[in-house]
This record gives C-alpha cells, sequence and structure tokens, in this order.
C-alpha cells in the first residue's frame, strides 16, 4: 500500500523580499470533502500499515489498563464545610464528583461525568465553582475539543439545573460573596479569552455586563477568587508582562480598581490575606522574589521584599496560610517546598530521591497548619501528604496503586548532566529497569519539551512501565527553554536563542551514545505540541542520529502560523517565537521552521499525530509537514500520519481512551526497536 499523495497547489508567501513556495496551503480549509478525505486516506494507510500490531496494540492496552485500579477514590479535602472527593467505579471513563457536610454522613453525587458524557465523541468539564454558601456549583463543558466552553449551573439544594447557560467561556468562573453573580471570561474569534463578563442569576446571557475588556491581543484575560475569599481577582497577562485589577466579593456591582499598571517586562502575581497582599514577582529580580504591600497601596513603589531574588534559585511559587508561607523553590533543576512561619524558624521538606517531583497540592483553608503536597519520582507512584507544619509529622495519606507485580526496586532512576556544545550542562532524568544492559545495545526513547518556561519534571507513568519493563530505557533532557534551571533557561531557549533548545537535545543525545546508555541505531525521539516542533527540528539538523521519532500534535509550520494572527494563541506567543512580521525574526524562525526546512535527505522513521479540532496546533500543520517529507525525502522509510476526528490538543477525553492512544505510539516504537 503506497502512502496518500494530495493534490499539491501552489501558494506564494512572499514578505521580507522571501518568497515561500507553500504547495498545500489549501488544506487549512476545514470544512473542505477534499481536506477530510485525505485525512481519512492518512488513516487508513496508518492502520494499514499498523495492521501487524493489531494483536500487541491490544495487548499492550490491556496491560496497561490491567495496572490502574479501577475503582478508586482520590484523598478527600475539606473546603467551608464540605468534604469533597472523586472517584472512578468499574469501567468508568470518566470521574464521578462527590461531598457530604464535614458533621454530616449522608454523600452526595454532584456529578456523574459518565453520564453527562453518554452523547458526545469528547467530553470535557472544568473550572468547577462552588457559591459561598455551598448552593450553586458553577463548571464549564466542552464538547468538541477546542477548548470552548459552556458553563451550566446546578443547584444542589434541587438537584437540577439552572436554565441559565453561557457559551464560548474559558469553562471557569468566580462566584459573587452573596452567590448572585458569575464573573467569567469570553474568547474571541481566534479563541482569545478577552472579556471578564458579570452575569445574573436567572437572567438570558445576552444581558451579561462586560467588567473589563482586554483590547490589546497580545494579552489573555482570566478572573479568580482569592484565597481569602475578600477578592474578585480580574487578571491580564502574556508572555512578559501581567496586570491584575481588584473587585471586593462583596461588591460585585462595584468598579474594579488597578493594583499595578502593566509594564513591559514586569511579571507579577499577586495573594491576599487581612490587610496586605503578597507579590511574586520578578520586578528587580530575575529569578523572582516574594514582595508584600498593604491592600489599600498596591502600587510597585510600596512593595516590600519578603524573599530577595537569588541567582541560584527560581522562586515557582507560594502557598499562603494564616502562620505560614510555604514556597515552592526550583534549585539545580529540582523543587524544594519551603516552610516559612511568620514566627519561628523556618525549613526545607526533605525528599529522597535523586530526581523527584514536590507540588502543592489543594489547600482551600487559609486558616490551616496542615500543608497538603504531592511526591513522585520516576520510580515512585504519586503520593498525597498531609504535613503538619508546627509539629513536623508527615502523614501519608495515599499513593497511586499499581496493580500487578510493580515493585520500585526493580528500577533504577537516575540524574545526570550532558553538555551541549556551547559547554551548557543540562539535567537529564534517567530511568531503566535493573538487569537493562548498559552497554549501548538498548534502546533509549528520549523526551523533551522546552518551550514557554515550562518546566518538565521526573514524574512517574504507570504507561511507561511497559517500555521499561521491555528493556528500553527512558530518558527527560530538560533543555533550555523551560525553566528547570532558573529565568535565564528560559530566556536562553526562546526567541532568537530558540537554536538552543534543539541543540541541547541533540547534544544530550550524542551524550547518552558516547556513555553507553545506548546508540543511534537503537535511539528514539518523542515530543509533543512545542516539543513536535523540536521533534521537527531535530529531524531536519541531525537525521542520522535516530532511529525512529513521535511527533505530537506539532507545531511546525512556524512561520505561516506566526503570521496567521486568525489563529488561535498566535499574537499571544510573538514573546516566545518572535514576531515574523519583523525581518530579523522572520529570517530566524524560518531557518529552523520544520516545514520551511524540509530537504532532500534521508529521515527516520517518523509517527506523527494530530487532533481535527486542536485549537493550539492545527491538524493542517502536521498534515502539510507529512506531504512535503515524502515528497522530498530520499530514503524508503515510512512516515505514519493519524488524526484523530473527534479529539483536539489534548486528545481522547476517556481515561481507557486516553491510554489506546499511548498504546498506539508505544506499539510503534517498540515495534521499532524489535521488542514486540
Amino acid at each position: 500500500m503506497t502512502p496518500p499523495t494530495p493534490k499539491k497547489v501552489r501558494h506564494e508567501l512572499t514578505l521580507h523580499g522571501d518568497t515561500r513556495y507553500d504547495d498545500y496551503y489549501w488544506m487549512n480549509q476545514r470544512e473542505d470533502p477534499e481536506v477530510i478525505a485525505h485525512l481519512e486516506a492518512e488513516n487508513a494507510y496508518f492502520e494499514a500499515k499498523m495492521a501487524h500490531l493489531k494483536d500487541f496494540r491490544e495487548q499492550l492496552f490491556q496491560e496497561i489498563k490491567g495496572r490502574i485500579k479501577e475503582d478508586d477514590s482520590s484523598v478527600p479535602y475539606t473546603n467551608r464545610g464540605y468534604i469533597y472527593r472523586t472517584s472512578y467505579e468499574l469501567g468508568d471513563q470518566y470521574p464521578r464528583y462527590f461531598r457530604k457536610p464535614v458533621d454530616g454522613e449522608n454523600e452526595e453525587l454532584m456529578f456523574n461525568v459518565n453520564e453527562m458524557a453518554e452523547p458526545y465523541d469528547f467530553y470535557d468539564i472544568g473550572g468547577m465553582s462552588v457559591s459561598d454558601d455551598n448552593r450553586y456549583v458553577s463548571y464549564g463543558e466542552d464538547t468538541l475539543s477546542r477548548r470552548i466552553y459552556t458553563i451550566h449551573i446546578k443547584d444542589m439544594l434541587t438537584g437540577q439545573h439552572l436554565p441559565d447557560q453561557i457559551p464560548n467561556t474559558t469553562g471557569g468562573s468566580v462566584w459573587s460573596a452573596d452567590g448572585q453573580y458569575l464573573f467569567y471570561s469570553v474568547k474571541d474569534e481566534a479563541l482569545r479569552p478577552y472579556k471578564i463578563m458579570r452575569h445574573q442569576l436567572g437572567t438570558a446571557p445576552q444581558d451579561d455586563v462586560v467588567v473589563y475588556e482586554e483590547k490589546d491581543e497580545t494579552f489573555r484575560a482570566y478572573v479568580y477568587r482569592s484565597k481569602s475569599r475578600k477578592y474578585i481577582i480580574i487578571g491580564s497577562a502574556q508572555t512578559v508582562s501581567t496586570e491584575y485589577r481588584l473587585l471586593e466579593a462583596s461588591d460585585p456591582l462595584g468598579t474594579p480598581r488597578l493594583f499595578q499598571q502593566r509594564e513591559r517586562n514586569l511579571e507579577y502575581g499577586i495573594e491576599h490575606i487581612d490587610d496586605r497582599f503578597y507579590v511574586l514577582t520578578n520586578y528587580r529580580a530575575k529569578n523572582f522574589q516574594l514582595m508584600v504591600t498593604p491592600e489599600d497601596a498596591t502600587t510597585k513603589e510600596h512593595w516590600e521584599t519578603v524573599i530577595p531574588n537569588r541567582p541560584d534559585v527560581l522562586l515557582e511559587g507560594v502557598e499562603l496560610f494564616r502562620k505560614y508561607l510555604v514556597l515552592s523553590e526550583r534549585k539545580n533543576g529540582l523543587t524544594q517546598l519551603r516552610v516559612r512561619p511568620f514566627e519561628g524558624e523556618e525549613y526545607y521538606l526533605e525528599f529522597r530521591d535523586a530526581a523527584y517531583m514536590a507540588y502543592t497540592s489543594t489547600n482551600p483553608d487559609i486558616e490551616s497548619e496542615v500543608l497538603r503536597y504531592g511526591y513522585q519520582s520516576m520510580t515512585t507512584p504519586p503520593s498525597t501528604y498531609d504535613f503538619n507544619m508546627r509539629t513536623h509529622e508527615r502523614t501519608l495519606l495515599k499513593q497511586q496503586p499499581v496493580l500487578g507485580d510493580f515493585d520500585p526496586a526493580h528500577y533504577v532512576s537516575e540524574r545526570a548532566f550532558s553538555e551541549s556544545r556551547d559547554g551548557t550542562r543540562v539535567p537529564l532524568s534517567i530511568v531503566y529497569r535493573k538487569g537493562t544492559p548498559r552497554d549501548g545495545s538498548a534502546p533509549l526513547l528520549l523526551y523533551a519539551y522546552g518551550s514557554y518556561g515550562h518546566s518538565m519534571d521526573p514524574s512517574f507513568s504507570i504507561t511507561r512501565l511497559s517500555l521499561l519493563d521491555r528493556g528500553m530505557i527512558f530518558v527527560i533532557a530538560h533543555i533550555r527553554g523551560g525553566e528547570e534551571m532558573g529565568r535565564h533557561w528560559y530566556e536562553e531557549g526562546k526567541l532568537l536563542n530558540k537554536k538552543n533548545t534543539f541543540h541541547d537535545f541533540i547534544d544530550a543525545a550524542e551524550w547518552l551514545i558516547k556513555h553507553d546508555y545506548t546508540r543511534a541505531d537503537r535511539l528514539y525521539a518523542m515530543g509533543g505540541s512545542a516539543g513536535g516542533l523540536l521533534m521537527g527540528a531535530v529531524a531536519n539538523l541531525r537525521p542520522d542520529l535516530f532511529a525512529g521519532i513521535v511527533s505530537q500534535v506539532p507545531f511546525v509550520d512556524v512561520v505561516t502560523t506566526m503570521l496567521d494572527d486568525s489563529i488561535p494563541l498566535t499574537t499571544g506567543e510573538y514573546d516566545e517565537w518572535g514576531n515574523p512580521n519583523e525581518e530579523e525574526y522572520y529570517h530566524y524562525i524560518k531557518s529552523y521552521s520544520p516545514v520551511d526546512q524540509v530537504a532532500a535527505k534521508n529521515y527516520p522513521k517518523m509517527l506523527v499525530t494530530t487532533g481535527f479540532h486542536d485549537s493550539q496546533v492545527q491538524y493542517w500543520e502536521p498534515a502539510k509537514w507529512v506531504a512535503k517529507l515524502r515528497e522530498m525525502k530520499t530514503d524508503d522509510n515510512d512516515i505514519l500520519f493519524h488524526t484523530n476526528m473527534e479529539a483536539g490538543h489534548g486528545g481522547a477525553s476517556g481515561r481507557f481512551e486516553r491510554i489506546r492512544e499511548v498504546a498506539r505510539d508505544y506499539a510503534w516504537v517498540l515495534d521499532q526497536a524489535g521488542l514486540v
């Protein structure tokens, strides 16, 4: 069977005196029957080429599913007089949400998402928010996977939904203190959240009032409630700048007041307690500092330092309690949790693994002395702890069960540093099963992201065990573009420094080969979204270095997308990639954009996946990339392309359907590695 050959229609794109030719530009017509037919033909080709793995894919799916405790429940948490939990029953694709009064016995079912999802191919709810009197629950519902949510409101007293339905939102919403008004953000045609609206219960959405409109198309608007519950906080943010407005939750009809006017390269986040705000900011602080200011004097000249900037520590977050501050700090690539009492000596929580992931969890009660936090490593399943900040007593509430014969002692987790061509040391998180050969013969899957300052933590994965148990080594490369090593790590992997991201990945691969973890004909690469861009870039730069590449929902047509401000995310991303309307950025982006750099050369085998409804990376980017690769490459290696016609950027919505997608990708990798 031969791969689909889409038609070519010459389309010229000229800017800055440079002309690019895009023969597959026509694929961006979402409703065109010819586009649909091409994607379906690609799916048919994919299934035909994967037919020999049909039984193995099912085996892999059942194997992964068999490790999951299907009838499971989350650790309950208490909030304003109620105890909340979620659970799954046998066969459930989606969770069930429950609550009961702290002083009561009867638990009520808030939502059975399985029943709610039944009519749809895709279903997601999010942004659940409970009114102050605990009567109403608002939530967002997405049935298309475009991240466009309709807000619904359920009356827990009657068990019935109100007729109020608010379309075209981000899904999240915030209640006024009296429970009569709901604040939410709506999206424009490019799916940018740009207006904060006020909805009065019992009225039609068309009567909702605009509270704030963000007119700068590079900013997105959002709203949340302070942990103290006193303020409704309206935020506006882009890559390098933030701005907030305050509205007292007891005065929903009031006029929001400005906290600190936006400035270029000034980022800050705020949280409130008593008569003051804590401000986490990069003001005079590259790695961020924590400052405090009176609630009636909030501009930056009033901010006073609580935790100063440190060159070797990135201050990532703060959890606020009446008597304590809990700081999330990243040092040498790993997160530390630092407890700072307002009275007494501060201290750090201790963690045992060389590479791990630690994070504050659900802590809604500002009066509590107990910190709930999560911990996991590449060999330790996700674990939820309660830690008494006064007595230092630590209680393990739950560790994610892994059914079967899983034993952490059977696996080895390592932390190493590769060296990039400019001398930069890049952290690597490595995991494999004991007994896996370390003579270069083992297959290895190298994963990375490397954009938006998003740090890839060394987390646990039930699905990954299917690779490790078959003798594959798994490595996360914490490359520049993330923020693992501090703010500079991000800045050295964006804009005109973006190629450092690709070089770090390539040099990490070379390091792993040099140190006998694997060899080039046993080395596989995987990345998604901006990590899919990474896959496209390294495929062009060093196709000889990889035996196979998995590129998931990849951002690969960077110049064309960044020139189209009608596409979601584009205008808000100029400070990440650069604005190609400016000539310097145009030529730099073009020099690494995967679609633009495809050339007549040998490429490794590839698996490329996307979602038809993807609002983050449009389906036509990978579709065009695959077509151009097949047209120009000089080898016989297969490139397979699959589109989930019912899903978007995050893939399938049901928990078992997501596992099927993982099993699909892993089956391909394991087959290439000869481990089937």
